[in-house]
């Protein structure tokens, strides 16, 4: 009976099928770091676009707060009278907020008036989160690099559920 090997014999790989596999080794390291580098950018620009609102509905101290009274909307943008609650605000017969924050007319509503500007924005939870909305949408889209690029498809539920959660929490509380 012949004896049986118990070593495995090695096959050596041509030169050319080694430098194949390290060659599409590195194209797949290119790609995940280019997806991630396009996710990156994307939650960059969320936040980035957000944080021009945000700041003013979030930060309380060396900001004009008061209420306005929705009077008329038009062209994405609801005017009314302002009177400040506080600080040394002084009052305007008309400013305007984005229409999307802004509830049914004669409803008054917090706010904030952006320095040097007639432009307000909605404070209080609900104007936080309406702030936050470009954020939440960067976070869909940078979900779906993530899967389908990074092939990180649990990092990119996360990212998902938080995105369409925030989406969902700002539309419910305007």
């Amino acid at each position: 009976m012949p004896r049986s090997s118990t070593r495995t014999s090695s096959v050596r790989r041509s030169r050319s099928r080694r430098v194949g596999e390290s060659a599409y080794g590195a194209l797949l390291i290119a790609r995940t770091g280019l997806m991630g580098l396009l996710a990156l950018l994307l939650l960059v620009a969320g936040v980035w676009t957000s944080w021009n609102t945000a700041q003013y509905a979030m930060l309380v101290k060396a900001k004009e707060r008061g209420t306005m009274t929705v009077v008329a909307c038009r062209d994405k943008r609801c005017t009314g009278p302002y009177v400040p609650t506080g600080g040394d605000g002084r009052r305007r017969a008309k400013v305007s907020v984005a229409q999307a924050a802004a509830p049914d007319k004669g409803a008054r509503i917090e706010v904030t008036v952006k320095p040097g500007t007639t432009h307000a924005v909605r404070t209080g939870l609900a104007g936080i989160l309406h702030a936050w909305v470009p954020f939440a949408g960067s976070l869909l889209l940078a979900a779906l690099v993530v899967a389908g690029g990074m092939r990180m498809r649990r990092t990119a539920w996360v990212m998902g559920l938080f995105g369409a959660v925030l989406l969902g929490a700002a539309f419910a509380l305007l």
